[in-house]
């Protein structure tokens, strides 16, 4: 996921999309700690798109003060 793309969305949006990534990595986790996860890349993608996702909406509260 791209920055870019995050920026077009809305707050309820961005909410959403967190929410999602959140159960994803919680998920990727414990998949990891079962040794079922096939591909433990992922877990530090899903990190990074969080923290895109945190930071556009830091950036868009920024905005509105």
């Amino acid at each position: 996921m791209k920055a870019t793309e995050l920026r077009d969305m809305t707050e309820v949006e961005l909410s959403k999309k967190l929410k999602d990534l959140k159960a994803e990595l919680f998920n990727l986790r414990f998949q990891h700690a079962i040794n079922q996860l096939d591909n433990p890349i992922r877990i530090e993608a899903v990190k990074k798109d969080i923290a895109r996702v945190m930071t556009v909406m830091a950036q868009n509260n920024a905005k509105k003060s």
